[in-house]
């Protein structure tokens, strides 16, 4: 189960770094992940410090630290 969340982790992370800042719905949509693998790869570079999340509303943004 790791590899596949690091996996996914390493997609958010790429796109991230490809787009800059988007909100989860957009990196959803555009990385083919399902919500519960897009919440991990969050969870996983959220504890390696990778992320920055900022809440507008109800729209979460992630860019990369």
């Amino acid at each position: 189960m790791s590899d596949l969340i690091g996996a996914a982790a390493g997609k958010v992370w790429e796109y991230l770094n490809t787009n800059g800042a988007s909100s989860v719905t957009k990196i959803t949509t555009e990385t083919g992940l399902n919500k519960n693998d897009i919440q991990r790869a969050i969870g996983w570079l959220s504890k390696e410090d990778k992320l920055s999340i900022e809440l507008n509303g109800r729209t979460e943004t992630l860019s990369l630290k």
